[in-house]
């Protein structure tokens, strides 16, 4: 569907000496807990129990089937992904390792539509609840049914939600917080107030709503229906989100092993949230009251009667306030944060690149709420609302699921393409273990693309037919695909990188290869980022797609980014590997070692890389020969000084190299930086120039209109008769004099404006 990006166009940068930024090391680090709050408030919520409560303790085996077929595949590939290519970027890095940018950027669209549609479409839901930040629960509930000043209610939480997206503008250390806080507050004390109640309300002889027995926990007792099949894919898909926090791996201290970390830790407390909160609420709750809208704060309100305080269930929904808040701030970060840096490296026009102080897109950000506010008002203003949101949901469920779909499958083609390429972590099982758990992940996805396409029981009510159905999904689907490839097509006519962006190019850009391709390297991402320009600028230093590295060596790189230098034959530096015509990748040349020590002849067989197909060197490369030299005289031999330590020699001859290179991009650093001051000088003394020519021009046509005025009034003087004083005051023969002040102060003010040479 997609070609091959822009990002090889290297006309117009030929002398661009940016380098891809190194980890940051300024203190604007999140700590793990902060990124493992940030997970749960994406995926966890006691909210999101009230729909599987219906089914009471089977709800339970759906999660936990939830968490093997989707959460955990998606958790584990994740984690791998991440230690592997810990670079920013988050599935838009791992996707265009894999299949190329284009498919790459196409799941940031599709996240970014995603949670814009998925909130927006929420907000004339829940300003009918506002009665519930009331303690008159009577009028609460009548308020939900038979809303009034719904328009300026949704008006005002919109306006909330502007609040929002401005704190979030302030940067990951600013929302972290709150997301911190507002988990706490609203999901964690919540959720322990209903357990703690619920064995309170147990101990009053209450009985519980639920029966345990075998059969209440298996979800199928009564046959596969359509129902529970829907009830199964919507549980499984509330794990969605674990992935969407890669956004902000390059603010860890140890991306490669805070991330794996983050996800395991996150996948328990969310099932700790998921399944508590659930079995809370199936017990508490009698089928035949519970509400979807309200449910979460009926349960609170019984618990609540528990110690006579009914009026309990405020406290909670102010509460949940702040975990609505943390919700909202994260969703609107992450999928536009990572969009903006994207779109950074060409993908999106410049209007739409700019960072505040912060370092955060802050225009996406508020693009993105604007089109959440239209959609807001669409679901507010079409009379069948009901058939408008099943549609969009479905639809949006799709789009998410194919989302996954690339990420499982570019997870597969890693392992396949690059299996030599240092992780931190990965799946278990080696390659059967790799192929089950992604497996497991596409299929569960697939099951959720089916039964989204399959219309729902009240599709004749809602939407008109099932054709109509699915004809409006499948044209929202495209819209937001055709969205995704004019925008990448249009971006590869025109040179949007930004040099200053920070992202890092892609490891076969790196390797010189033109698009994803098997390759042997075993040199850690870390490493083959390290100095390069960012991404959409040429490649700076070009490695062999073949490399391989001792193990003490990966060790080191992994663990500093640097290649130790101890032995000068040991590693073979970047080298410059030559693209035949056939797009292929010839011998590598290395850039900063004689050729006697390159490897470069003796890499990439089948053998040494496990693979079918590794990018082999060709055969006809000039390999400099040892030739024969008779042997010398015994006497001069003995004469002859052998150095006491030839290692030590060889090490300190291999740092001078080291710092000739580096003194070299030094130099040529420093020679981008004069041609850039140069060129400001230039272009500043052009508009200093432009703006005295221009003065000149204006005192020149001043003076003249002002000669031109004398001699008018000197042949009017000449012609006419005496006329009284009055009206020469008011004739126009005074009009140039009173002009002539203006025109002077025009002049003085771009004289004092002009900057002085």
């Amino acid at each position: 569907m997609f070609g091959h990006h822009h990002l090889d166009k290297v006309k117009g940068h030929a002398d661009a000496v940016t380098a891809a930024p190194r980890p940051d090391k300024s203190g604007q680090y999140i700590s793990l807990m902060a990124l493992v709050m940030m997970n749960v408030t994406i995926i966890g919520s006691v909210a999101n129990d009230v729909q599987q409560a219906y089914y009471g303790l089977s709800s339970i085996t759906l999660f936990v089937i939830g968490a093997i077929v989707f959460f955990l595949p998606t958790g584990l590939v994740a984690a791998e992904l991440a230690s592997g290519w810990s670079q920013r970027g988050g599935i838009f890095r791992w996707v265009g390792e894999a299949m190329g940018p284009g498919l790459a950027f196409t799941c940031l669209l599709v996240l970014w539509f995603q949670t814009s549609i998925n909130f927006g479409s929420g907000v004339a839901t829940a300003s009918t609840t506002i009665g519930f930040f009331t303690p008159d629960w009577d009028w609460a509930v009548d308020f939900m049914n038979h809303p009034q000043n719904q328009l300026l209610i949704m008006v005002a939480w919109l306006a909330y939600y502007w609040i929002l997206t401005w704190v979030s503008t302030k940067g990951v250390k600013a929302f972290a917080r709150i997301t911190k806080y507002g988990v706490l507050i609203g999901t964690f004390i919540p959720l322990a107030f209903m357990i703690v109640m619920c064995v309170v309300w147990l101990a009053q002889g209450n009985k519980p709503n639920v029966t345990v027995t075998p059969e209440a926990f298996n979800p199928f007792s009564g046959g596969f229906k359509l129902a529970t099949l829907s009830l199964a894919a919507g549980v499984f898909f509330s794990f969605a989100g674990i992935d969407m926090n890669a956004a902000h791996i390059k603010q860890l201290k140890s991306p490669q092993k805070e991330f794996p970390a983050s996800i395991f830790i996150c996948m328990i407390l969310t099932l700790v949230i998921f399944i508590a909160g659930t079995l809370v609420i199936a017990i508490v709750t009698p089928e035949s009251q519970m509400n979807l809208v309200y449910g979460l704060n009926q349960t609170y309100k019984i618990l609540g009667e528990c110690f006579g305080a009914p009026w309990i269930y405020v406290v909670f929904v102010w509460a949940g306030l702040g975990a609505g808040m943390a919700s909202l701030v994260t969703n609107m970060a992450g999928p536009s944060y990572m969009l903006g840096q994207a779109g950074r490296s060409g993908f999106l026009p410049r209007q739409l690149q700019s960072n505040n102080k912060h370092g955060m897109p802050s225009r996406l950000m508020y693009l993105q709420m604007a089109f959440m506010t239209v959609v807001a008002f669409l679901c507010f203003l079409i009379p069948n609302i009901e058939g408008f949101v099943i549609l969009i949901t479905q639809a949006i469920t799709i789009l998410y699921m194919l989302y996954y779909v690339l990420m499982f499958v570019s997870f597969l083609k890693l392992r396949h393409d690059q299996p030599n390429r240092p992780r931190s972590f990965k799946v278990p099982g080696g390659k059967v273990g790799a192929w089950v758990v992604a497996c497991l992940g596409l299929a569960s996805c697939l099951f959720g693309i089916v039964l989204a396409i399959i219309p729902p029981a009240q599709v004749a009510q809602e939407v008109g037919s099932p054709v109509t159905y699915v004809v409006v999904i499948a044209v929202i689907i495209a819209v937001v695909l055709g969205i995704s490839f004019l925008l990448y097509q249009v971006s590869r006519k025109h040179d949007w990188a930004d040099p200053a962006n920070q992202f890092a190019p892609f490891t076969w850009q790196v390797e010189g290869l033109k698009k994803p391709a098997p390759v042997a390297s075993n040199v850690p991402t870390s490493l083959l980022s390290e100095g390069q320009n960012p991404m959409g600028l040429p490649i700076k230093r070009l490695w062999d797609p073949n490399e391989k590295l001792p193990e003490d060596a990966i060790k080191q790189a992994e663990a500093t980014g640097t290649l130790p230098a101890d032995d000068p034959a040991a590693i073979n530096h970047p080298v410059k590997p030559a693209i035949d015509a056939a797009g292929g990748v010839s011998p590598a040349i290395p850039l900063s070692q004689p050729p006697q020590i390159s490897r470069a002849a003796k890499i990439g067989t089948s053998a040494d890389a496990g693979l079918k197909h590794p990018s082999t060197p060709s055969a006809d490369v000039a390999v400099r020969q040892a030739p024969d030299v008779p042997a010398a005289p015994a006497a001069m031999v003995a004469a002859e000084k052998v150095p006491a330590d030839p290692a030590a020699d060889a090490r300190a001859a291999t740092a001078a190299e080291q710092a000739d290179e580096r003194a070299l991009a030094d130099a040529e650093a420093a020679v981008a930086r004069e041609q850039v001051r140069i060129q400001a000088e230039e272009n500043r003394i052009a508009a200093d120039s432009a703006l005295a020519g221009a003065q000149r021009a204006a005192r020149e046509a001043l003076a003249a209109e002002q000669e031109a005025a004398k001699d008018a009034a000197v042949g009017d003087a000449g012609a006419a008769k005496p006329v009284p004083k009055h009206a020469a005051a008011a004739g126009g023969g005074d009009a140039p004099a009173h002009d002539a002040p203006a025109a002077k102060h025009a002049v003085a003010a771009d004289e004092g404006d002009a900057p002085k040479a």
